[in-house]
């Protein structure tokens, strides 16, 4: 079985090398990854020599779109989605502000909508804000106060033949969970409703097979999963045809473009083929003997080596905090199934204990992060916060020991 090279990962990315950065600690990847090299080189190339309107006769147009389309068709590929099924927007926040536009007009009266109070707002607020405009019935699947997971009999229980919208996360970025997305998206399905989930906080820890997920739509910002700035969205063909337009009218027979009404930035776009680019080289590098593999599963293979990297780098982690009687760990103490985002409440506000972290050359993060109806149920007030530290497969064991021993002279 491959083991992640960690040296090899961090030649990937440049701000590794940065003098600026050296001898600091990045351990609020939740917030946004480093992007990688092949994410750099491409930005800056079309910013360079290809920064001008997309898909004209001119050749660095030509390019342009060619560079864009590129994107599109590998990640698709790489998530088991047709290229068309796959949307770029600015943000998942305004990506799903748009969805929530068209399911509003689309549903209809007396229908029921399930969130969660697990969730980013991202996922959370804009359905609750179009169920209470539409004058539609709004179920909430609430997570246990204790272990801050989502148990699926509570949704089994809110299921029937009025609900049409199921949304919920595939990793709280608090709790940190890994909500078991097939088996849910199966239960929706069967009770006749459309599944939403919100990615963000689970695809920097692989990219999913969405296609193998089942799930209608899913969201994701490659900002935080080794990219540029954007928010990427999934979507069923026949769904996002059915959903009513909410671009130009010219864009209307287009699923990739009718729930994007304003053109994202054209050189973000481009340079997220340089995810694919890096899943390859991964590939490339921990499994020089597989032979000839397709994108999809060269992604599986990719998802599976960062997976067990990040739960053994997760095991000394949640041991050690074990032995802490003064802070609370947000969530399951299980690598197996948590995602390495350890959120941490303490008497002392979270926002706090960042800044004295920062002392020690520990990057973290404190606060709320948009979840403050999850630090709610979890008796948190979201104003005190919580301390969340948060790392990926490129963060190495010297550097957790000591972000710990930071932590123990901060406490």
């Amino acid at each position: 079985m491959a083991v992640l090279d960690p040296v090899f990962v961090r030649a990937q990315f440049p701000a590794f090398s940065e003098p600026a950065l050296r001898d600091r600690v990045f351990l609020d990847n939740a917030g946004g990854s480093y992007p990688c090299r092949f994410v750099v080189d491409r930005l800056g190339r079309f910013y360079r020599e290809r920064k001008m309107q997309p898909y004209g006769p001119a050749e660095p147009s030509r390019l342009g779109g060619l560079e864009m389309d590129e994107a599109r068709s590998r990640l698709a590929a790489m998530m088991g989605v047709a290229p068309d099924e796959l949307c770029f927007g600015p943000s998942t926040s305004a990506n799903t502000y748009v969805l929530a536009q068209a399911f509003g007009a689309w549903l209809p009266a007396g229908a029921a909508v399930v969130v969660t109070d697990q969730d980013h707002e991202a996922n959370s607020g804009v359905w609750r804000r179009m169920a209470a405009a539409r004058g539609l019935e709004l179920r909430e699947w609430r997570l246990d106060p204790d272990s801050g997971c989502l148990d699926p009999a509570g949704l089994a229980r809110l299921l029937d033949d009025r609900v049409r919208l199921v949304c919920f996360p595939h990793a709280s970025n608090i709790v940190g969970a890994v909500n078991p997305v097939t088996a849910i998206c199966e239960m929706v399905r069967a009770a006749g409703a459309v599944t939403c989930v919100d990615g963000v906080s689970y695809a920097p820890h692989g990219l999913p097979d969405v296609g193998g997920l089942g799930a209608d739509i899913y969201l994701l910002s490659t900002y935080k999963t080794w990219g540029p700035h954007q928010g990427l969205m999934t979507i069923r063909r026949d769904l996002a045809m059915a959903l009513p337009n909410q671009a130009h009218f010219f864009n209307d027979a287009s699923p990739a473009s009718r729930l994007s009404p304003a053109g994202p930035d054209h050189a973000q776009v481009a340079a997220c083929a340089g995810i694919a680019d890096y899943i390859d080289a991964l590939h490339a590098h921990h499994f020089p003997d597989r032979g000839e593999t397709g994108p999809r599963d060269r992604a599986a293979d990719v998802h599976d080596l960062i997976r067990r990297r990040e739960e053994a780098l997760m095991v000394p982690v949640l041991a050690r905090l074990a032995g802490r009687n003064d802070l609370r760990l947000i969530g399951p103490a299980q690598p197996s199934v948590k995602a390495p985002t350890l959120a941490l409440a303490h008497r002392r506000p979270g926002a706090d204990l960042a800044r004295a972290l920062a002392a020690e050359g520990i990057m973290a993060g404190g606060g709320s992060f948009y979840a403050d109806r999850t630090l709610t149920a979890l008796g948190i007030e979201p104003a005190h916060g919580v301390l969340r530290l948060s790392f990926l497969h490129y963060t190495t064991e010297a550097e957790l020991d000591r972000a710990l021993d930071a932590l123990d002279r901060v406490l």
